[in-house]
């Protein structure tokens, strides 16, 4: 995994590789934020690097998506 000179340079590429992997499979924020059990708003917030997120939403994540966590991180 990439060595980050900032925390928030961490979160800023998650969030990007959520939206990427999100778009790829054709979902919308609303599909993946239901599934996982989240508001649209705070997905919107991830993806754009505004809020870091907890473990368990992670995960949920990527379950609603349908990948393995891993994928997740760039």
């Amino acid at each position: 995994m990439a060595k980050y000179l900032r925390d928030s340079e961490g979160i800023i590429a998650f969030g990007q590789r959520v939206k990427e992997i999100r778009l790829k499979k054709q979902l919308t924020q609303e599909e993946v934020a239901w599934e996982a059990g989240i508001e649209p708003m705070q997905l919107s917030r991830i993806e754009r690097g505004v809020i870091n997120t907890s473990i368990s939403h992670l995960l949920a994540i990527a379950k609603a998506i349908g990948i393995h966590p891993s994928e997740l991180f760039p």
